[in-house]
């Protein structure tokens, strides 16, 4: 039995097992009790957690994580998977920070070297540009966790200048144009809103207040909760060749983008009347390329906007 395959079946045993000796893994691979130290020194190197115990009843165990078996990918499974690890890097956080720089070394270190050699050429050539995260979040782990777990934490918030400390009940959390975000339950009003990760001061649990049943919700029906019992405006915007490739990069899930064979298109959708003034400088930064049909609200605080412009350079 060559080296590599004997690793990968030694990764599938020590996992199925949890606990055993070097003696039982020499005699079921054949080999001697050195080759299999060596064997389990490059196995902790690859990453499996391995723990040693000494004395007459001593061994090896895996600790609480279970390993995943060995999977075979192609070469283009195998550079895809890389460059879709390579993409993270424009945030500075994520849910799984450690992980991530697991994966990423472990996985490119335990490629064939002529794959390495390819992966190295392509990473002059190609690559996936986003708005580049500006803060580092370190709570997003937490706010996931309580998100899976239905858990309800405490947070100090920071908006327009004002901290208010509450107790929220995250539904999940999504990543948008380089700034994280997670729609809650707020127990101080009452309601659903969207919180801007980066201003969230602190994060603790909140071991008194009873979580409410929020099973049934998750990121894909968020908005419309979100909107359930809210003032809504329908939103109609007809958007140039131009706009409709500067919303295909947005895209946002409740309002839907209808492009014509021309190339011009035309936004449909609801939105909050509480976020007119977001609305408002979204648009702004189409220029001639979106003109807002209405609401009519909407059209207004636009135009307001324009004009304390326009006076800054009178």
């Amino acid at each position: 039995m060559s080296k590599a395959k004997r690793l990968n079946e030694m990764i599938m045993m020590v996992n199925r097992k949890k606990r055993f000796t070097v003696r039982e893994l020499a005699q079921e691979f054949g080999v001697s009790n050195r080759t299999i130290l060596r064997d389990l020194q490059e196995l902790s190197e690859m990453g499996v957690p391995l723990y040693s115990e000494v004395g007459p009843h001593g061994g090896y165990q895996v600790l609480n994580e279970r390993i995943l078996p060995p999977i075979a990918f192609s070469e283009d499974e195998a550079i895809s998977i890389f460059f879709m690890i390579h993409a993270l890097r424009h945030y500075l956080s994520l849910p799984f920070d450690i992980e991530y720089e697991s994966i990423k070394k472990k996985f490119y270190l335990n490629l064939s070297g002529d794959i390495r050699d390819v992966i190295d050429r392509i990473k002059d050539r190609v690559d996936f540009l986003y708005i580049k995260q500006q803060e580092e979040i370190p709570f997003l782990r937490q706010l996931l966790d309580a998100a899976i777990q239905q858990e309800v934490i405490i947070i100090c918030y920071e908006a327009n200048g004002k901290i208010s400390y509450r107790s929220i009940q995250p539904i999940g959390i999504y990543a948008n144009e380089g700034k994280w975000y997670c729609p809650s339950y707020c127990f101080l009003t009452k309601d659903y809103r969207v919180f801007r990760c980066d201003r969230m001061k602190s994060v603790e649990s909140d071991e008194n207040t009873i979580p409410v049943d929020l099973s049934k919700i998750n990121l894909k029906n968020r908005f419309s909760i979100l909107q359930h019992n809210k003032e809504t405006f329908e939103l109609y915007v007809e958007l140039t060749n131009k706009g409709v490739e500067k919303y295909q990069s947005v895209n946002w899930s409740d309002i839907a983008l209808n492009k014509r064979e021309d190339g011009t298109g035309y936004l449909k959708g609801s939105i909050l009347k509480h976020d007119i003034n977001f609305y408002s400088d979204y648009f702004i930064t189409y220029g001639r390329d979106a003109v807002i049909k209405g609401p009519f609200e909407l059209i207004e605080t636009i135009k307001e906007k324009l004009n304390i412009i326009l006076k800054q350079y009178n």
